[in-house]
């Protein structure tokens, strides 16, 4: 074993950091420090839509950083709490209270862990575009629908998407004005903040006068800070009024740094008390869904950003099943790739992950230094970043494009969009799976068949591998090529592969083309797949031609097949 290249390959911050300069340290520094700016009010956001304390919002940034920083291989991944974890983490966390969400932020890191090590990351390619988008934009829409009532004032708290809307509509004389002043108020200057970004640059632009780059570095700047700059601008506005009292505000957050320890195996909430066992029968789904969405995320974000750049997939899991694993000592929720925040990390030109290092060492100054400050944070302020950043992630694009491609994609991604809408997260991409999968067993039980005549010769030629669903197709396809003394030739040069199933099928259908005095040929057979059809029974050996026999077979020059054997169930 090659340990150099090996420790290289497992820890990459051994491949650049030798080479680290201070000018790429600089530029780290400015970019840490703005996802920094960014996480900061996402994180408390986050913890919200989780039915979680607003500090551990805070929690899951602050190792994040450093250890992404030394295993992770994308500079421009941001590794933390998003969204659609936060959604389904919710109901495990309204049940079992915040210990039973940093249990499940362990366990999940080492399930990921595991997948890393056995090289198992390819079970995410089982999510298909149309489940992927059906499930971001159920989640976001759930999201945003769960806000709306924070964001105009109403109490109570964050529910699934028909209970919010009835909740809405139910109490809509409780609206508070100032919330809902602040909230659309808030959602304006943020869409606005977003915008202008079209017309700032971080870098010089030789085109540009020296006042215009300057004012160009400051616009570009705002728009990434944004969400920050509106929760600041929110939170002076509270603070200022607090004798009036006209906002709903965030509340107590607890000060100073979490206690490093191992995840409790049990919990006593509200007077029930859930041992290790009762916990894992109550995540359920989450238990294998929480994991593959977060490998999902992280490895779907990472591709993005690569630009054409190898990326070890494995190396990723391995750094994100660490960052959970680590990180649910420290107080962490589940974390995976935030494309929101990756964005902003690649906008202010990121070099190395050590830019993660800058952004976790902000979370913790923040944490110890800024926790009295965030009383003051208003909800409508939290929810309408929430609700823009939903926006945002809602892929709208989705449904023009598979409506201009393939409507049948439709299907699976209705059906992921509204299970995932109206029952849960995790059952909704479990039944969209089901349905895709029907489609592409569909498209395998009708494999693309030509078939050529020419006076009593039938040619058959598959265009692609043939498995079970298709044994049935085939046959009746072979069948349906009829005539006394007539010649069927199946032509196997593009399939690939063959499973018993339709080995077995080709026996039979031998054995029924023989008693209706037909002839049939396999032709151009790769050895691995006559070797399954050889291995069903041997004497199916003698069917099996290659392409310069098959003229002189079909001319009568060759023997005529076996007489009708005993064929083998």
């Amino acid at each position: 074993v090659d340990y150099k290249k090996l420790i290289k390959k497992r820890i990459p911050i051994t491949n650049w950091l030798p080479e680290y300069t201070l000018s790429l340290l600089l530029q780290d520094i400015l970019a840490g420090l703005t996802v920094g700016m960014t996480e900061i009010p996402q994180g408390i956001a986050y913890a919200v839509v989780a039915g979680l304390p607003p500090e551990y919002g805070l929690y899951s940034g602050l190792l994040d950083g450093f250890i992404y920083a030394v295993f992770g291989g994308c500079k421009d991944l941001n590794i933390g709490p998003t969204s659609i974890l936060s959604l389904m983490l919710q109901p495990h966390v309204a049940k079992m209270g915040p210990e039973a969400a940093l249990l499940i932020t362990f366990l999940s890191g080492v399930v990921i862990f595991l997948l890393g090590i056995m090289h198992l990351g390819f079970v995410v390619q089982f999510f298909s575009y149309p489940i992927v988008a059906g499930f971001i934009c159920a989640g976001s829409l759930q999201i945003a629908s769960s806000q709306i009532k924070s964001l105009l004032g109403i109490p109570g708290k964050a529910e699934a998407f028909l209970e919010s809307w009835e909740s809405v509509f139910a109490n809509i004389d409780q609206i508070n004005k100032w919330d809902a002043i602040l909230g659309v108020t808030s959602i304006l200057l943020l869409v606005l903040l977003k915008k202008i970004n079209a017309f700032g640059s971080l870098r010089h632009r030789p085109d540009w006068s020296k006042s215009r780059n300057l004012l160009g570095k400051v616009v570009f700047m705002l728009s990434l800070s944004k969400n920050a700059l509106i929760v600041i601008i929110g939170t002076l506005i509270a603070y200022s009024l607090s004798a009036e009292s006209p906002f709903r505000i965030t509340g107590e957050v607890s000060g100073g740094f979490p206690p490093f320890h191992p995840p409790s195996f049990s919990t006593n909430f509200n007077g029930t008390e859930y041992d290790f066992v009762d916990l894992i029968r109550n995540y359920g789904a989450s238990s294998a869904f929480i994991p593959l969405v977060s490998i999902l995320e992280a490895i779907s974000i990472a591709k993005a950003f690569s630009k054409g750049k190898t990326l070890d997939a494995t190396q990723e899991m391995l750094a994100l099943g660490l960052c959970n694993m680590i990180g649910s000592f420290a107080g962490s929720m589940p974390v995976t790739g935030s494309f929101t925040r990756s964005a902003v990390n690649n906008a202010s030109g990121v070099r190395t992950t050590l830019a993660g290092v800058f952004t976790s060492s902000l979370l913790l100054l923040a944490i110890a230094f800024l926790t009295p400050s965030f009383y003051y944070v208003p909800k409508a302020t939290l929810a309408a970043v929430i609700i823009c950043a939903m926006f945002y992630l809602f892929d709208f694009e989705a449904f023009v494009l598979l409506w201009k491609t393939k409507k049948s994609d439709f299907v699976p991604f209705l059906t992921t969009f509204f299970c995932c809408l109206f029952i849960s997260i995790e059952y909704g991409i479990l039944i969209g799976t089901g349905v895709n999968l029907l489609f592409v067993l569909y498209a395998s039980a009708r494999p693309k068949l030509t078939i050529v005549k020419e006076s009593k010769v039938f040619v058959i030629t598959p265009k692609d591998t043939l498995y079970f669903p298709a044994a049935e197709y085939m046959r009746d396809t072979v069948l349906s090529c009829e005539g006394e003394n007539s010649v069927v030739i199946i032509d196997g040069k593009y399939i690939r592969d063959m499973d018993i199933t339709v080995a077995k099928s080709l026996m039979v259908t031998t054995q029924e083309l023989m008693v209706k005095k037909q002839k049939i040929v396999f032709l151009n057979f790769k050895p691995s797949v006559i070797d399954v059809c050889v291995g069903v029974d041997k004497n199916l050996e003698s069917y099996f031609y290659s392409g310069d026999d098959v003229n002189s077979f079909v001319k009568g020059e060759l023997l005529q097949p076996p007489q009708m054997r005993s064929f083998i169930f």
